[in-house]
């Protein structure tokens, strides 16, 4: 009973992922279908957004963990995209974030598919105490797990920052939720009214069909703040 209660204390923090040692994927996991985005060595299957190859500067791999520098230590060296694009998934990536820092996991991408950049709906990562987006957008659509400028999150159990927690992003048949910790914060249905009308009124009104691709990559960004990233993982459905 003891094991047990300290099982679900475990679970209910967030904590790192579902393994206990990170970036593996355990033989359940294997067999349903999981794979690895990140193995703690390399940046293999990684590219920089809009490029070729992997930055030169501005992303570390150390201890298992994938760090993006701030812009006092040689940051900028651009978001990354996966080399590999996904249909309908489930996404699970472990954070960290440091003091004033904003970063973001974006899905379905699409590189100049609008003529600027690579586009997609945002997951985003943020410190909402002292980073000023989080006072900008609407009704808090711009803070930590909110679809970005879009959507704002709910009921948020954020572990705090320097601090690992857990998101997930489960993408099917256009209906999109956020999950943060083991709860799930928002969720939404790609190319609904209710959605095309709340692109209409964002910063990516420009686009209507935006967030709509049926296919594209997993992106990390780099905002020039401190972040670390570990244990990402996908399971395509």
């Amino acid at each position: 009973m003891r094991t047990l209660f300290l099982c679900l204390i475990v679970i209910s923090a967030g904590c790192a992922g579902n393994n206990e040692i990170p970036n593996t994927l355990t033989e359940q996991e294997k067999a349903e279908g999981w794979q690895l985005l990140f193995d703690g060595k390399t940046t293999d299957g990684w590219r920089g957004a809009l490029r070729d190859s992997f930055p030169a500067k501005g992303w570390l791999v150390h201890d298992g963990v994938l760090e993006v520098l701030p812009r006092e230590e040689g940051g900028g060296g651009g978001d990354i995209v996966t080399e590999e694009q996904f249909g309908d998934f489930e996404l699970v990536f472990d954070f960290k974030l440091s003091e004033g820092a904003n970063s973001g996991v974006k899905y379905y991408v699409t590189e100049n598919g609008y003529g600027k950049g690579a586009l997609g709906p945002e997951y985003q990562l943020l410190d909402d105490v002292l980073h000023p987006d989080a006072k900008l957008g609407k009704e808090g659509n711009r803070t930590l797990a909110s679809l970005y400028d879009l959507i704002p999150a709910a009921d948020k159990p954020f572990n705090g920052i320097n601090q690992w927690n857990t998101g997930r992003v489960v993408a099917r048949q256009n209906h999109v939720e956020h999950w943060l910790n083991g709860i799930k914060v928002l969720e939404y249905e790609r190319g609904s009214d209710h959605y095309r009308r709340l692109v209409a009124e964002s910063k990516f009104n420009q686009w209507t069909d935006f967030g709509e691709a049926t296919r594209g990559n997993i992106l990390l960004q780099d905002h020039r703040d401190r972040a670390w990233f570990r244990n990402i993982k996908i399971k395509p459905l």
